[in-house]
């Protein structure tokens, strides 16, 4: 419902043919986003009435920064103003988001469609915030409106005036139709953009599994090339002996068979960590079914119980600092395997007498979206910059021999959260521990 303060929106009103023929170069896909954002603010600043036209986008980034504002890491304004007008919203260089126009009060009506305010002295009392904002830019009246792409705020678009009074009903029609054209040009270059990405990520899976496929190659040659040679040696002094009485000959083979077959042994022991580490990521990425609400303390309950008796022996202690109410999307089992990868590597690659704590914080993702971040911190060694850039690549290992694993962890850990729209990182420093993320979409 609208407010007594806000000015009412003509039904009827027909746009000016310079708004119409705007319109329709917004809507032309072959010129660039920024080429509409241009004529948008060009035509509307054209107006009589209009001294200023802004446009702010949070979820969706201009393709050329250099025209924009940056606030913050993830916000961008624009303001098309008249050379010699009193009107200026742009907040200093070096501002943050919170510089910009915030306006609570109107806000509230913006976020539901086009609002239009004739006179700041007509805002309510519980406007006053507002009041002081548009005064501190000389702006007497505002015309606004949200930039929904798919269902989400993506920015917001105004014209604001230097003189109070209403706005002519042909600026207002304009105004809804530029308004109309841009959320409509911005999710056709929404979808352009998705598009582009998955053939990107696409051409890099690609790649990524030959780099895999190439490793695993590598990875399962070494072991199985050790158990070869040695059993080879082994058969071919088994039937040197064979014809043989001679005693020292048969204990030399004794001390070949028990020294060679712990090579065996370890050999054996690797390739089937790896095998097993392959077939048991692979049945949960392949596992069809679809995600649903998983509580995180519960999760992290399980696999830290799981893990108690491996931090023990070396007193370690594992902390669950994860509160009672938060929930992701995911797939339960895959969720915990990718937990169980973590917590076991913080515990394995930790000092002794160490720590390993599990928290979550919530998060908003590139488009606005809720997420939860579940991070897993250890007190280890830490890593420099150059080993965490590949600690995520296949086979990849940083600990000792006598250290178990087969390098493949985190990388398939990867794979399991990614398979659940997630994504997964890390911070470390040398010293200072490492801590290991998971982001999933938060139910």
């Amino acid at each position: 419902m609208t407010h007594p303060a806000l000015q009412s929106l003509p039904e009827h009103a027909s746009p000016t043919p310079e708004g119409a023929t705007a319109a329709r170069l917004v809507l032309d896909g072959r010129h660039p986003i920024d080429d509409a954002f241009d004529v948008v603010g060009e035509h509307l600043l054209s107006l009589p009435r209009t001294g200023s036209v802004t446009i702010s986008l949070t979820a969706f980034a201009p393709a050329e920064n250099h025209l924009w504002r940056a606030l913050g890491g993830r916000a961008w304004l624009r303001e098309w103003r008249r050379p010699d007008g009193p009107v200026r919203v742009t907040p200093p260089t070096g501002s943050g988001p919170d510089a910009a126009l915030m306006m609570p009060w109107m806000s509230q009506y913006v976020r539901r469609g086009v609002a239009a305010l004739a006179d700041v002295a007509h805002l309510p009392p519980e406007a006053a915030q507002d009041a002081r904002e548009l005064a501190s830019g000389n702006a007497r009246a505002v015309v606004g409106a949200p930039l929904i792409v798919r269902e989400t705020m993506a920015g917001s678009m105004s014209t604001i005036s230097a003189t109070a009074g209403p706005w002519p009903d042909d600026h207002l029609a304009d105004f809804q139709l530029l308004h109309s054209a841009l959320t409509a040009r911005m999710s056709m270059e929404h979808q352009r953009r998705s598009l582009h990405e998955a053939v990107t990520v696409s051409e890099q899976a690609r790649a990524s599994q030959q780099e895999f496929f190439a490793a695993l190659g590598h990875e399962l040659r070494t072991p199985i090339a050790a158990i070869t040679a040695y059993a080879e040696v082994l058969g071919d002094e088994a039937r040197a002996v064979a014809g043989s009485a001679d005693p020292a000959l048969a204990a030399g083979l004794a001390g070949m068979v028990i020294r060679d077959s712990g090579v065996i042994l370890r050999a054996s022991d690797q390739l089937l960590a790896v095998v097993e580490d392959l077939l048991s990521t692979g049945r949960l990425a392949a596992d069809a079914r679809t995600a649903e609400d998983v509580d995180v303390a519960d999760a992290v309950r399980d696999v830290l119980h799981w893990h108690r008796a491996t931090a023990e022996p070396t007193g370690i202690t594992v902390t669950n600092r994860v509160p009672a109410g938060a929930v992701v999307r995911a797939r339960p089992s895959a969720f915990r395997q990718a937990l169980t990868n973590l917590v076991g590597n913080a515990i394995v690659h930790n000092v002794p007498g160490g720590s390993v704590e599990v928290t979550v914080e919530p998060l908003r993702g590139e488009h606005g979206e809720a997420r939860l971040r579940t991070s897993v911190r250890d007190s280890g060694p830490g890593l420099d910059r150059e080993q965490l850039t590949a600690a995520f690549e296949p086979f990849v290992r940083y600990a000792g021999d006598q250290t178990p694993g087969t390098g493949l962890g985190l990388s398939l850990t990867r794979t399991l959260v990614e398979r659940d729209g997630g994504t997964l990182g890390a911070t470390s420093s040398p010293g200072a521990g490492s801590v290991f993320w998971i982001d999933l979409p938060a139910a």
